[in-house]
């Protein structure tokens, strides 16, 4: 028998008050409005690309999806501005993986390109950039345009201990599941529609919304450890610790590096004394914040 929207409505009600049931509603993006007058609040930028590859400095951006929110101190997102999408022609056709896992195709980005004056529009007065693959997107969106460089980016992905948090995982459909809700996503700004709702999501184990525990994690400079010339024969351990390697072809030094909290920095280094080099070693640091984290100058 058909149901209109207000009796589906009460049986989702019904059923969410259920311990046996969980109840996901179609995501549908919140409309734009202007902050409220007489609260304080702050402009975020969610951030979210598609390129032709994996690689920064050859691949290209075919498209850029942004959402300009308003959030309070204390993490509370409070509206949404405005929203950005734009696709990019690149100089090469699409490869067919990239089709096939964005459903872009040539076509649809013939004739496109994305104007810079226009994105630094969209991002004047923003204090943060949050994308939920930060050390991926700030890259790109570095290399087209400068604006990115000088402002705070945090990652939803990295940022927020989703493990702790009682989540099996970081996958953004994962988490937008976990907060209620379920999409299909087919534009980037699609997908920061979703992160909106899920950095939305008050945390069980806190009780303040996920934004909150990133805006604090971003907060916090890191210190990144190169655990150069380390012997070959322990580069799994290295992996299993969380150390990642960099080839050295962008002119950081060919090693093993990790970041970590600066609490963290004593045991880190007594690891590598004890467990890698067997001697008393001062590795290469570099502090990082949120203005220099997740970008290629570093």
């Amino acid at each position: 028998m058909f149901q209109n929207a207000s009796d589906l409505a009460a049986m989702a009600e019904a059923l969410s008050r259920s311990t046996d049931y969980r109840v996901l509603r179609r995501l549908v993006p919140r409309p734009t409005s202007m902050p409220p007058s007489g609260q304080e609040t702050k402009i975020g930028i969610l951030l979210d690309t598609e390129t032709t590859g994996l690689d920064h400095s050859t691949h290209e951006i075919i498209e850029l999806g942004m959402v300009k929110f308003d959030y309070t101190p204390d993490g509370r997102i409070v509206g949404v501005r405005d929203t950005f999408s734009a696709f990019n022609e690149p100089s090469a056709p699409i490869p067919p993986e990239v089709t096939a896992l964005t459903a872009i195709t040539d076509g649809m980005v013939a004739g496109h390109r994305i104007d810079e004056a226009a994105v630094n529009a969209f991002v004047e007065g923003a204090v943060i950039t949050i994308a939920h693959n930060s050390g991926f997107d700030r890259k790109f969106a570095e290399r087209y345009w400068p604006a990115f460089e000088g402002v705070a980016w945090g990652c939803s992905a990295t940022e927020i201990d989703w493990r702790g948090h009682g989540f099996a995982g970081a996958q953004l459909g994962y988490l937008l599941n976990g907060a209620g809700f379920f999409h299909q996503a087919h534009r980037a700004v699609d997908d920061c529609h979703a992160l909106l709702e899920v950095l939305n999501f008050t945390l069980p184990t806190t009780g303040v919304p996920a934004l909150a525990a990133l805006l604090e994690n971003a907060r916090q400079p890191t210190v990144r450890i190169w655990a150069e010339q380390s012997p070959f024969e322990l580069k799994d351990s290295l992996k299993r610790r969380g150390y990642r390697w960099n080839d050295g072809s962008d002119g950081r030094p060919k090693s093993w590096h990790i970041d970590v909290c600066e609490t963290a920095l004593d045991e880190e280094l007594t690891f590598l004394r004890t467990e890698i080099y067997l001697r008393h070693v001062e590795p290469r640091l570099q502090t990082l914040t949120a203005f220099t984290r997740f970008s290629s100058r570093v």
